[in-house]
């Protein structure tokens, strides 16, 4: 986003063949902040009902405790953009790598109730760290060329960490005797589970301390030959460094920062803009996706499924999450974002449908009819397919490119905002409608996933292949 005129130009494009395996090194360490995400979002999966069971709590101190983290969540990404200003990206990311070994202690030992919403609250704060860190670090470092494959390691990392938590869930579930409150290691194996996730945050510390800094913010607080130095690393010797440094520290005079006033105007407070890109996030949200994450062990033990089954169906259900991303990943630069979003909208009604039809059968024995049991499997992974393929990529792609420069930052914050407080109002409300009434629960669920395809129709536009000036 540098003004054109003067703008030095020192013809980067790519890194040398001998760099290349150092960046691609640099971008999966950063993103392993990515992989902490994905895994303690998901992670409690495996410990809710042992939590229910253990603390005898109702559904909706259940959902607080669940849904307490993304506080902690919001609260981190609001804060690590100016934190990482101050003392710099690497020092941002080992805080977080702490946090999240704190957490994960906490959690797997805590004493009472009060203090197991502590400690996930503080991994929240790192999860909000890392959302924001990871993919700023990774667009400061990586060559322009491969700027964009290398940027999408932070999300591959996420839905990657997700599966290995289901699948660690489901090894020690199995150990334990399929007893999420059976005994492993002298803990209850959900606590084992909780307590896992102090291998990859200790590994994300390990990480960070083995890749440089951003060029970017050496450069902001004067530390030029440095700066120069981690250039030639990630962009070969050949570069012109110091056209590199010119031109990057003429986009840094160049900017302009965003403030929230920036995005008032219009009839209804914040411009028609700003008030999509809420749209993209809420919507995003409110079909229910983290339903799949947070309690589908859960969801499928209410109708009938024994715990190991349930985590089996976890596990591959975040399979098709994985699958479902690279192909967003693939066609979102070759279809579009728009007609993928479309394709996504249409593919999560039908699914989530099904779901709710199935849900509206009485359980016989305890379980859902045989028929209804298997569409409602083949549905749930059919929901999970679209949104990954679609909304789950396209709506952070869009939500990147869809702003004007002079309100990018601002704007991207406060849909990011309205998007963890849609997660928290699904995860906290779930297990209360689940108790009320299921198939309802799926009805809302379907509804939202009907109404984003006029929604998307109507307010929104394509952003495939145009520059990021070109929004205005």
């Amino acid at each position: 986003m540098t003004s054109t005129a003067q703008a030095p130009q020192s013809g980067a494009g790519t890194a040398h063949p001998e760099h290349l395996g150092h960046v691609i090194f640099i971008a999966a360490a950063a993103a392993m902040g990515g992989f902490l995400f994905g895994y303690d979002s998901s992670v409690i999966n495996g410990a809710v009902e042992a939590i229910r069971d253990r603390y005898d709590i109702g559904p909706a101190a259940l959902a607080q405790v669940i849904a307490i983290a993304l506080i902690g969540c919001a609260i981190g990404a609001a804060t690590a953009g100016r934190i990482a200003d101050r003392i710099g990206r690497i020092r941002c990311m080992q805080i977080a790598a702490v946090l999240f070994t704190i957490s994960a202690v906490g959690s797997a030992l805590p004493f009472a109730l009060w203090d197991l919403a502590f400690w996930r609250i503080i991994g929240g704060f790192a999860i909000g760290m890392a959302s924001v860190i990871g993919p700023a670090y990774i667009a400061e470092v990586a060559p322009p060329a491969y700027r964009g494959r290398l940027g999408s390691f932070q999300q591959a990392a996420i839905v990657v960490g997700i599966a290995i938590s289901q699948l660690v869930n489901w090894g020690l579930l199995n150990a334990a005797g399929g007893n999420q409150r059976g005994h492993l290691m002298g803990l209850e194996a959900w606590q084992v589970m909780l307590g896992v996730m102090v291998i990859p945050a200790i590994l994300y510390g390990m990480l960070s301390l083995a890749i440089p800094e951003s060029p970017r913010f050496l450069l902001s607080v004067g530390k030029r030959e440095r700066a120069k130095e981690i250039l030639a690393e990630v962009e070969g010797e050949n570069t012109d460094l110091d056209k590199r440094v010119a031109e990057i520290e003429h986009a840094m005079k160049s900017e302009h920062r965003s403030t929230f006033k920036d995005l008032l105007g219009g009839g209804f407070f914040f411009k028609p803009i700003v008030w999509v890109g809420i749209g993209l996030s809420v919507f995003q949200q409110f079909v229910g996706i983290n339903v799949a994450f947070y309690y589908s062990s859960t969801l499928w033990q209410s109708v009938g499924v024994d715990p190991t089954q349930s985590f089996f169906y976890s596990f591959t259900t975040s399979i098709i999450n994985i699958v479902g991303t690279v192909i967003a990943m693939i066609f979102v630069d070759r279809i579009g974002r728009k007609p993928l979003a479309l394709i996504g909208s249409t593919g999560m009604a039908v699914g989530l449908a099904l779901e709710a039809w199935a849900f509206s059968y009485h359980l016989v024995d305890g379980k859902l009819p045989a028929t209804q049991g298997w569409v409602a499997l083949i549905a749930a992974h059919i929901f999970v397919l679209f949104f990954a393929l679609s909304w789950g990529v396209v709506v952070w792609v869009m939500l990147g490119e869809m702003f004007p420069n002079k309100i990018r930052a601002a704007a991207l914050g406060v849909a990011a905002a309205a998007q963890w407080i849609a997660n928290w109002a699904i995860t906290a409300s779930f297990p209360s409608l689940a108790d009320w009434n299921l198939s309802v629960t799926y009805v809302i669920y379907t509804v939202f996933a009907a109404l984003s395809i006029p929604f998307v129709l109507k307010f929104v536009k394509e952003t495939k292949g145009k520059s990021l000036e070109e929004m205005g």
